[in-house]
């Protein structure tokens, strides 16, 4: 059985562990899928009892599941959770923003490593996402319909011969896949290339956002790519196209970080010494400029300029560094802003000074 609080106060999940393919740059890789219910109004049309019995019917599920994939998994009634509690899963990427905008009639199905998750009532029915270390599309996708497929054994989705899986929002009808690589990359933004990529990456019908989705800015230099059409594509159409975009992606910023290195690299190894000598020694520190000295010592470390530090201790302190989290760890209600900044800089200082 998967324990909620164990995700919760964990700060690296396995699924960012810094291994697979391309983990240099390619943080994770991300399959969602947009599931309805036949006979049953979508969530934006449902009412309370309506929304319940979708809950009801979708419970059974949590066992199908732990009998077919063999781990842990745990049904979470999102209302049960404190507000801190549901916006540390935001800032896990185990939720959408929008799932807990609204938390009652809302549940989460969630594996115990939190690879896997499932959102009840969130747009649609339910979003089946699997998430995978590094650029491997293909396993989470395989890992995605092994969950879907089992869900399916006991319901009926809401399908149409021609339009295929119908979905509440008409950009998800067809497949209802949606694939993202979250990226790191510095270089281009340092050698000032990524609205360039960002442009041919929209050109090719991909959508560039920031580190939580849509809606959100880019901090830390990192981006999330995703595919914007659903409907006229099959799943392995979606996720191959992706994953040669991502590819040139990555090879775009190699070619910038060793351009970087061949041009200017006493300025570089100067700037993320800087970095990690603030990171290392400062007593305060708010959650944006943390993540930019991060991005900084990450692509130090990425080019062996640090030896001592693993892709680990950047990507644990994505999470860790996050508000929510600095106000679920302290154990304080009504922590403030700076005592955040104190917080969040005494957990850089720790992390760092242990390595």
């Amino acid at each position: 059985m998967a324990d909620i609080d164990k995700i919760l106060e964990q700060s690296l999940s396995p699924w960012m562990s810094g291994s697979g393919s391309e983990a240099d740059i390619v943080l994770s890789s991300r399959v969602r899928l947009a599931r309805n219910l036949a006979k049953l109004p979508f969530p934006n049309q449902a009412d309370s009892a309506k929304s319940i019995s979708v809950l009801r019917e979708l419970q059974p599920s949590v066992d199908d599941l732990i009998r077919i994939d063999g781990k842990g998994y745990q049904w979470v009634d999102i209302a049960d959770l404190s507000p801190v509690e549901r916006r540390v899963l935001v800032e896990k990427h185990v939720v959408s923003y929008d799932l807990i905008q609204e938390p009652v009639n809302r549940a989460l199905i969630i594996r115990e490593d939190a690879a896997v998750s499932v959102m009840i009532n969130e747009e649609d029915h339910l979003r089946i996402q699997s998430l995978q270390s590094g650029l491997d599309l293909q396993n989470a996708l395989q890992t995605a319909n092994l969950i879907d497929d089992c869900i399916e054994d006991r319901h009926t989705f809401a399908f149409d011969a021609r339009l295929g899986y119908l979905t509440a929002c008409p950009t998800n009808l067809g497949t209802g896949l949606r694939a993202s690589v979250m990226v790191h990359l510095p270089a281009l933004v340092l050698t000032r290339q990524i609205n360039r990529v960002i442009s041919a990456a929209t050109q090719l019908g991909l959508a560039v956002r920031g580190l939580y989705g849509e809606g959100t800015e880019t901090t830390g230099n990192i981006f999330q790519i995703s595919n914007q059409l659903t409907l006229g594509y099959n799943e392995m159409e979606i996720i191959d196209n992706l994953q040669s975009v991502a590819r040139q992606i990555v090879n775009q910023e190699r070619t910038a970080r060793n351009a970087l290195l061949k041009s200017s690299k006493d300025d570089l190894e100067d700037r993320v010494w800087r970095a990690y000598g603030i990171l290392r020694y400062v007593r305060k520190i708010s959650g944006q400029e943390a993540l930019a000295l991060l991005s900084e010592v990450r692509l130090g470390t990425d080019l062996k300029i640090i030896e001592e530090i693993g892709q680990q201790v950047f990507n644990e302190l994505l999470v860790a560094t996050r508000s929510n989290f600095l106000q679920r760890l302290s154990g304080q209600k009504d922590l403030d802003s700076p005592g955040r900044d104190r917080l969040r800089a005494q957990v850089i200082r720790k992390k760092l000074q242990g390595v």
